[in-house]
């Protein structure tokens, strides 16, 4: 006997075999079934309302997708024909925006970086490049966006305070024709961990709005001549890797001291970074000491206020860092001092004081070693760096002395760079 289906649409129903009646007899599943399957299997495939709504959401963002792909498409497609509509000249004789005739007897024209086609002075921008020449872009190859930002020098304080303000027409990075914008600051040469400042991220947007201001501590009059501000405007990512928007770059040694300066700056392709084979200018760090000597307790006290710009030393892109110091020569081995470790930061504030009983007259004999190490647990801790202050020493490390010597029961404080050379109190300890 051969099973036969009766009925129609959902209500169809199976009428079995022998076979087939027999293998439900053993089972106990009864005679007959609703499109071979029982009550029970086909209530549980049935989709619960909160899974209904799940997949219409998904199907929804979907289709909002496509849709913001499509305007997306289309922008690019209307902006180029635009500049196809613009571009009116030949490029070599006559301005490629403008149509106006170039050479001797005509304006005066640039060269465009990205495109290689001449144009007017009226068409093209104004960029800088990190060798410090002037470099021209037309208005059409222009469309990475503009950064406006201000920069301020406090020598006092040896403080760069830049404040970057908005950013208008960046380049959009998303599907939906938008970008999720933040800014980050690189000092080079340096370490780039070590040096990294950041902005907060604004979502969704091509012009931007921070009024945020970032600081770098442990800026010296040094640092001004010789080092360059980097500014990267970055689209964030959630399930993948951020992606660069555009740069600019500015030389330190265009600020004057204590007067904020504007900037307006279009940003510019990613520029490849000079790397240099010199290895004193291999960045290791910043501290700020204080010293002061004491008449009334007849000692010498030490300040560790302080440090900047830490060298990473873990795989975690950081370090813990803590600070030991050492009046040398020291032939008891009493004059060691540590500080807390500070977790997780490559700019950690201390604010410890050490006290170290000694006459006077025997300054002038001493060194003060200060290091600065990452604390690590099962294993030697790693040297970051260190600086040495005394009647050997020279530069701004000499003069610190100095000043502490001539100016009793006052507190001098001062920024030193941390070298990546071990002193003796290491090497003999």
């Amino acid at each position: 006997m051969k099973g036969g289906m009766f009925g129609s649409g959902i209500d169809q129903w199976v009428c079995p075999n022998d076979r087939q009646l027999a293998l439900r007899a053993k089972l106990q599943t009864g005679w007959s079934v609703h499109t071979y399957q029982t009550e029970r299997q086909r209530k549980s495939q049935l989709l619960r309302k909160s899974e209904l709504d799940a997949i219409l959401s998904v199907i929804h963002r979907a289709e909002q997708l496509d849709h913001a792909e499509q305007r997306r498409i289309g922008r690019l497609v209307e902006r180029l024909e635009n500049m196809k509509r613009v571009a009116v000249g030949d490029g070599q004789s006559h301005c490629l925006l403008c149509r106006e005739t170039l050479g001797l007897l005509g304006a005066p024209s640039v060269l465009c970086l990205d495109c290689c086609k001449k144009v007017c002075t009226k068409c093209a921008i104004e960029t800088m490049c990190t060798q410090k020449k002037v470099q021209w872009r037309c208005k059409i190859c222009t469309t990475l966006g503009t950064l406006d930002f201000s920069l301020l020098y406090d020598q006092e304080n040896n403080a760069l305070h830049c404040t970057i303000n908005k950013a208008k027409g960046l380049k959009p990075m998303d599907h939906n024709g938008l970008s999720d914008p933040y800014v980050k600051l690189h000092l080079l040469p340096g370490a780039s961990k070590a040096n990294k400042l950041r902005t907060k991220t604004l979502r969704n947007t091509l012009n931007p709005v921070w009024s945020e201001t970032l600081t770098y501590y442990g800026i010296t009059d040094e640092d001004m001549v010789r080092k360059t501000l980097r500014i990267s405007v970055c689209d964030e990512d959630k399930f993948r890797h951020n992606e660069f928007i555009g740069e600019t770059r500015i030389p330190l040694k265009k600020l004057k001291p204590n007067q904020t300066k504007s900037f307006c700056n279009c940003l510019e392709k990613q520029l490849p970074i000079d790397k240099t084979n010199d290895k004193s200018l291999e960045e290791r760090g910043r501290i700020m000491i204080s010293l002061k000597y004491s008449s009334q307790k007849s000692g010498l006290v030490v300040g560790i206020i302080r440090c900047a710009h830490l060298a990473a030393m873990d795989a975690n892109g950081f370090s813990d860092p803590y600070v030991k110091t050492y009046l040398k020569p020291d032939e008891n081995k009493k004059s060691k001092h540590k500080t807390a470790v500070k977790k997780k930061t490559l700019n950690p504030e201390f604010n410890e004081e050490f006290f170290y009983d000694i006459k006077y007259a025997d300054l002038s004999k001493k060194t003060l070693e200060v290091t600065v190490w990452d604390y690590d647990i099962g294993k030697s801790n790693d040297f970051i760096g260190g600086v040495s202050l005394g009647i050997n020493a020279n530069g701004e490390r000499l003069k610190h002395w100095f000043d502490c010597l001539k100016n009793k029961d006052k507190k001098i404080e001062r920024w030193h760079t941390l070298t990546n050379e071990l002193p003796s109190s290491v090497l003999t300890e």
